[in-house]
């Protein structure tokens, strides 16, 4: 009973740590990574002590990082695999051998042991995975270049596990190393192709056999088993687990199973990746960086700074643009979660005494808690220099007709269609990264903040006939609209409304919008009504009934737009007259329950 008190409590206490500890850490913007972190550290054993067993709890947590690895590969196919092949052997392949080699080459001029030195540099080679990708997904930037690029590097990272604990076992004092050498290497074959082999053939007619079962919580169960088991299988033979569970997500990435499974991982995902968290953050051996501070936090940052030199180098190398650049290098300048594994096995195997490896750990959770301390610093400065771009903006050479400000989903779209038929707009986009990704397809964008006069002079407002805001930033480009509007009464404005608030905006002004998701969703309700039976002609007459309906309640309400509780009396009598409307003139008959789908 006491086990289980003691058992329940620490949940307790883990919980209550994150609930306090995460929600303050974002709301003061330094995301929730670093909010984990602090809270284990709070709560570890130079803390408050209420946690003690700091290493049980790492191992435990470390499920999160492969479920997190599973459903990534869930996300990716082997085509798409195959299209990070460069990033992934190049890239990955430069950084790992780069940094490696160059922490080696600094022991050894501070005369250490070359095996020393060689198993320090297999360390901060390694980025930490569950840093690097929560980043990356909380931040919106796993699809950008910098975040393809980087998912490609920690791959390789995964990868280069086998390598490393090979050479880690040849350069140990065992003369029996290169006996278990091969050994090693063999079980670690079989495995792989184990999986493959599973995933191929197998896993899907298991999955099938349980789906027909109905009962999700079995499916759920199936779906833990298949994470972990993969993950205890790859341990077992000496490699990595999150990249056995990175393979098996992405052998059943063309499932049609895979969006139960992200769903049911989503959850325990999440929480244990948390409890990493706080983990790693207990991890810290204040009392060591409390008797040698100097050196704890030198060589902690000594590693991060090297590692953002050579990741900047090595994505300026292959043709990154600046911005991404530093966010590729910021991401992965820490040293990774799998260093523990590297010094422990060292220590094993007598290469490092128990002082060095106390020593590098701590400098492994050091840096780990810089992260997300120098994104924080990257975006503020960031937002700084964009604070002061717009003293300048890029000399317009073309005085066209139309002027197009904003060139992104929408706005690329207005272009084209302009284009076609010869009518080209003069283009103004405030991100310059967005300048250069569209000029690479040949289109022209001129660098400019559309809210400023001068860039409005220099664009030919004065000559033209139409302005199309196609900006994102809704204040903005009501501010154009009304200075426009004031100062050049000839130029006929056209504005991208997100949302029925931002169009009744303009209707304030007497400026016309269109409500930028409003026709795809009704395109897709239109196509619905198709895949439910309806021909296409009456689905068509439908839609088109319901545009017509929506617009005019959209200038009925207009007038009660800042009193909610007549808005909402408009909008449910207008609900309650277009379901009127389309039963009285359309010969809707329900589907029976056996004509609807089943799933």
């Amino acid at each position: 009973m006491a086990v289980e008190s003691s058992f329940l409590l620490q949940g307790i206490i883990y919980l209550s740590a994150a609930i306090i500890a995460v929600p303050i850490s974002k709301r003061i913007g330094l995301g929730s990574v670093l909010g984990y972190l602090l809270a284990g550290v709070a709560i570890g054993p130079w803390g408050f002590g209420l946690i003690n067993e700091v290493e049980t709890v790492l191992h435990f947590a470390e499920f999160g990082v492969v479920m997190m690895l599973f459903l990534i590969g869930l996300e990716l196919n082997l085509a798409k695999l195959w299209q990070l092949r460069v990033p992934v052997f190049l890239l990955g392949g430069a950084q790992v051998l780069v940094t490696l080699l160059i922490t080696w080459g600094l022991s050894l001029a501070f005369n250490l042991q070359w095996q020393i030195g060689l198993v320090a540099g297999m360390g901060v080679a390694m980025s930490s995975t569950a840093i690097a990708i929560q980043t990356l997904t909380e931040k919106n930037w796993l699809n950008l270049p910098s975040g393809k690029s980087a998912f490609a590097v920690l791959l390789f990272q995964d990868l280069a596990v086998i390598p490393l604990m090979l050479l880690l076992a040849l350069i140990a004092p065992s003369s029996s190393a290169s006996a278990f050498d091969l050994m090693a290497a063999l079980k670690a074959l079989g495995a792989v192709v184990a999986v493959v082999i599973g995933g191929t053939y197998l896993l899907r007619h298991a999955l099938r056999y349980i789906a027909n079962t109905g009962m999700r919580e079995i499916f759920i169960a199936f779906a833990l088993l298949l994470v972990l088991g993969v993950a205890v299988l790859m341990e077992s033979v000496g490699l990595s687990m999150a990249l056995g569970s990175f393979l098996a997500g992405v052998l059943l990435a063309d499932s049609e199973y895979r969006q139960e499974l992200e769903l049911d991982i989503e959850p325990f995902k999440g929480l244990l990746l948390g409890l990493f968290f706080i983990a790693v953050g207990m991890s810290v051996d204040i009392g060591l960086l409390w008797r040698q501070p100097l050196l704890i936090l030198g060589l902690a940052f000594g590693f991060v700074a090297l590692k953002i030199l050579v990741l900047f180098s090595l994505a300026r190398l292959f043709k990154q643009q600046k911005a991404d650049t530093w966010i590729f290098a910021l991401t992965l300048s820490q040293i990774g979660e799998f260093a523990f594994v590297i010094f422990a096995a060292a220590q094993q195997q007598q290469i490092f005494d128990t002082q060095i490896t106390n020593i590098l750990n701590a400098i492994v959770a050091v840096s780990m808690l810089t992260t997300p301390l120098l994104l924080v610093l990257h975006g503020a400065l960031f937002k700084r220099q964009q604070a002061h771009k717009p003293d300048a903006f890029e000399p317009i050479d073309v005085k066209n007709k139309i002027i197009v400000a904003g060139f992104g989903r929408v706005g690329q779209v207005v272009t084209r269609l302009l284009n076609g038929i010869g009518q080209p707009p003069t283009v103004i986009e405030q991100d310059p990264n967005q300048i250069e990704l569209v000029r690479r397809f040949g289109f022209k964008a001129y660098y400019g903040d559309i809210t400023r006069p001068d860039v409005l002079v220099a664009a030919g407002i004065a000559n033209a006939t139409l302005l199309v805001l196609a900006i994102d930033d809704m204040e903005d480009a009501l501010k154009t609209a009304k200075y426009v509007r004031k100062n050049y009464p000839q130029v006929k404005i056209l504005a991208r409304a997100r949302n029925r608030t931002a169009a009744f905006e303009f209707m304030a002004e007497e400026i016309d919008s269109v409500r930028e998701t409003f026709h795809s969703a009704l395109s897709l309700g239109e196509k619905s009504l198709q895949a439910l039976g309806f021909g296409v002609h009456q689905a068509n007459k439908i839609a088109w009934q319901f545009k017509q309906h929506d617009e005019a309640n959209l200038i009925e309400a207009f007038p009660h737009r800042h009193d909610q509780n007549q808005l909402v009396a408009v909008n449910h009598k207008a609900r309650e007259d277009l379901e009127a409307l389309l039963r009285a003139e359309q010969e809707i008959t329900p589907l029976k329950p056996e004509d609807t789908w089943s799933i």
